[in-house]
């Protein structure tokens, strides 16, 4: 009787164990405990047959076959050719044109989003010497010159050349590189930030040549961000009082930097400003050297960004010649520039002219050759031209807005669709384009990485994620797509996460995720939905019994650029309906409990937060995470493409969250990292203001030290456990 009664007991443990196992736990998702493995760092090599990667424990760079996944051969490793220069561990790596010398990263340290300093040290893979780049102190963006015996970068806003063969002898380019004043072949804060780049110089064909954009940003305002003594990092120096973090950051309608191109030749050392034609106010977006060593390409865009003009420029004889215009009645789309590229002597990039972005391919000398896709759906992403074959291979939008494909295309239009599974497909090709990396997955398959053929046949798998897979088949809520129609006819596209145990015949409270901001996209058919990949972060508040939903409304991408498009000049105002109104369906649904629906956002998302908890009295409450709470706090480039200057476009700038504080419905949480260099806590600031004012009662949660994405130490712990009680005292009453 004893051993039955113990063993009654010993089976109702492991059931209930069992059975706490099946519960997600916040910390984990935030731990990364179900981040999904990726193939990362795939970089090519020119023999078409291999390409390259760091080790997983960042010592080696390792060799592998794009035929058989196979690793064959280590091209450095820190405890043999780094041992000399006691190199430990590698945080990135660039192979030389030529691929017989190589730079290794070390010690990097973050700037801003995109830019960091680190150590560098060349490595010559013939006889494994190894010796620092410069001894003079830590480098950004070094650059091989084409015949691989220079490198060239920047220290101190100034820029230099390392001579590989003089022992590494050091050239100082510039000299009149000064903090917040004067930066040569680095952008400044407002241009590495809205137009997503690090470098902004080039070295001609040829190796005779270095060309740059010079910023002066002396006249740019500077911004103040006040910096405490905190933890994790603790800074010793702020103890006694404050420090203080003070960079050039132009808000909409301010001065902007000044830019101008300027080239070096190697031999002579003659510098010369190259003749291109510049408004005061002119961005300069990208510079690259084509295949001609006369022909360096430059991208200029007006102010509004309305007007994307490429010119070709002679280095020597600084005249400039006007190759290709794009001009749009709103704005001309970052991924023009974004997807330049230039491939022998063609240049192809992506452009919405005709409704959808496509990719269009020109002469060096402004020809239009022809348009390589069209149709009415958008590329995405333009990995590559081949020459041999001219062939464009691409990804796109081609079925539904929600997924997308590899494809190549050849000079008659004939369409090859390399990637049959329906859901997110991506590629990195092999230099040849003979073989691909192929990264697919969907909602509810986590991320398969296999290599496949020309024709895409899988030649092996690197990596399933199965053990993944098993876990969100266990753990995650279910998960499925739905659309719904504005009052003028209008499809919005939205998914939900429900929780396991799903009751039709109960009512449950939503929460409504969103980002919203022009040109985004939240609802895709692919692992990345929700905050964190695989939607576990909503999967948590389902197992308390809510649904999580998220719908992209006007203004975001995949569906061309007239529904892209559709918010120039009034953003929030169409995205803030638009989630009233997904609301509004959702309260329809006999499941959900209308009068406890939620909403949160960061960033943009937070932005529209606010904007919809003023709009109507449809939200219960709702959570804004680093929100812009007035646009004319937000910086120049990313604000003025899609409203225009404050000084144009008063009425526009007018509708904002601060004007419209006074009408806020429902209980916020607001929240914001003290030293957020991107959106300014002056937002969270002048809001929690006018919420005072108007008498309007608001919780908020400050995180000192912590930028836009407010982690570090315990912080994003703090923050999704703060946020996810909010939900259960609010939404559940507990």
């Amino acid at each position: 009787m004893v051993k039955k009664i113990l063993s009654a007991f010993l089976l109702c443990f492991f059931v209930a164990t069992a059975f706490a196992q099946e519960q997600l736990q916040l910390s984990d998702v935030l731990n990364y405990a179900y981040y999904p493995q990726y193939i990362y760092g795939v970089t090519p090599m020119k023999d078409g047959e291999s390409f390259t990667q760091l080790s997983d424990d960042g010592t080696k760079i390792i060799r592998r076959s794009f035929r058989t996944g196979l690793q064959t051969g280590v091209l450095f490793d820190c405890a043999v050719q780094g041992s000399g220069a006691r190199l430990r561990n590698i945080s990135g790596y660039i192979l030389s044109p030529d691929e017989q010398t190589v730079l290794v990263e070390t010690k990097r340290k973050n700037i801003y989003r995109h830019s960091y300093t680190a150590e560098f040290y060349v490595c010559n893979l013939q006889n494994g010497r190894v010796q620092p780049l410069s001894t003079h102190g830590p480098q950004q963006q070094p650059l091989f010159s084409p015949d691989g015996t220079m490198v060239a970068f920047v220290r101190d806003g100034n820029l230099f050349i390392s001579k590989l063969l003089f022992d590494g002898a050091e050239v100082q380019v510039t000299e009149d590189g000064k903090f917040n004043e004067i930066i040569n072949g680095l952008p400044d804060w407002v241009n590495e930030e809205e137009f997503t780049t690090a470098r902004s110089f080039d070295f001609s064909a040829d190796s005779k040549m270095l060309a740059w954009v010079r910023y002066d940003e002396s006249h740019v305002p500077i911004y103040h961000l006040q910096m405490f003594k905190g933890k994790s990092p603790e800074l010793q120096s702020n103890d006694e009082y404050p420090g203080s973090y003070d960079y050039k950051y132009p808000v909409a309608g301010a001065d902007n930097s000044r830019v101008c191109v300027k080239t070096y030749d190697i031999a002579s050392h003659a510098v010369r400003l190259m003749d291109v034609p510049l408004d005061s106010d002119t961005y300069i977006p990208r510079i690259q050297f084509t295949a001609d060593a006369n022909k360096l390409a430059v991208v200029t865009l007006n102010r509004l960004q309305n007007r994307m003009d490429i010119y070709m420029v002679n280095p020597r004889s600084t005249v400039s010649t006007l190759a290709v215009r794009e001009i749009s009645d709103k704005y001309v789309s970052e991924r023009a520039y974004m997807s330049l590229q230039f491939v022998d002597d063609k240049m192809l990039f992506l452009s919405a002219r005709n409704g959808y972005n496509h990719v269009y391919i020109y002469s060096l000398s402004g020809e239009l050759l022809r348009q390589a896709t069209q149709g009415n759906f958008d590329v995405v992403e333009l990995y590559g031209y081949n020459p041999q074959t001219d062939r464009v291979y691409y990804c796109a939008r081609a079925n539904s807005p929600l997924r997308k494909e590899v494809y190549s295309v050849d000079k008659k239009g004939n369409i090859t669709r390399l990637t049959p599974q329906d859901g997110s497909n991506d590629a990195t090709f092999s230099a040849d384009f003979r073989y691909f990396v192929h990264t697919y997955s969907s909602a509810t398959q986590p991320p398969v990485t296999t290599l496949c053929d020309q024709q895409g046949k899988p030649v092996t798998t690197l990596e399933d994620n199965a053990r993944l897979k098993r876990q969100a088949d266990n753990l995650c809520g279910t998960k499925e797509f739905f659309t719904f129609n504005l009052s003028d006819g209008t499809s919005l596209n939205g998914w939900m996460i429900k929780p396991r145990n799903f009751d039709a015949t109960r009512r449950y409270p939503v929460v409504m995720y969103q980002y919203s901001g022009p040109g985004s996209q939240e609802v895709k058919d692919e692992w990345g939905m929700g905050f964190y990949p695989g939607g576990f972060v909503e999967s948590c508040w389902a197992q308390d019994g809510i649904i999580v939903a998220c719908v992209d409304g006007r203004g975001t991408g995949g569906r061309g650029i007239n529904f892209e498009q559709c918010t120039y000049l009034t953003l929030g105002q169409k995205e803030c309906a638009d989630q009233v109104s997904a609301a509004r369906y959702l309260a329809s649904l006999p499941y959900i409990d209308k009068d406890r629906i939620a909403i949160w956002g960061w960033s943009f998302g937070g932005f529209n937060t606010l904007m919809s908890m003023t709009e109507a009295p449809v939200f219960r409450c709702g959570v804004a995470v680093a929100a812009p709470t007035n646009w004319k706090y937000y910086d120049t480039i990313y604000t003025e493409r899609y409203m225009q200057t404050p000084q144009r476009n008063a009425a526009g700038y007018g509708v904002n969250p601060i004007s419209r504080a006074a009408s806020l419905h429902g209980d916020l949480l607001l929240i914001h990292g003290t030293a957020d260099d991107n959106v300014h806590a002056r937002n969270f600031y002048e809001f929690s203001e006018a919420l005072v004012q108007a008498g309007i009662p608001f919780r908020q949660q400050l995180y000192t030290n912590r930028n836009h994405s407010i982690y570090g130490g315990r912080t994003r712990q703090h923050l999704f456990q703060t946020i996810t009680d909010f939900w259960r005292e609010k939404l559940l009453g507990k």
